[in-house]
């Protein structure tokens, strides 16, 4: 039995990182993040608190239990 291992054609492979920050710690954690300059990774904020998001310099927004509270 003859197995044929073949190397991808792609040449360069990238790993797709995105972080949540979930509350007011996580956006304040995402926003540290931001201020830094940390390149390559998505942001995601997501709080139930709709002014908090309001101050977060993530571009992806959550606004949880929007129609619960």
């Amino acid at each position: 039995m003859t197995i044929n291992l073949q190397k991808p054609d792609i040449t360069e492979l990238k790993p797709r990182i995105t972080v949540f920050g979930v509350g007011g710690g996580g956006g304040n954690a995402v926003n540290n993040m931001i201020t830094a300059g940390l390149r390559g990774v998505e942001f995601v904020v997501a709080n139930t608190d709709a002014q908090a998001l309001t101050m977060s310099k993530s571009d992806r927004l959550i606004q949880l239990g929007a129609h619960v509270t």
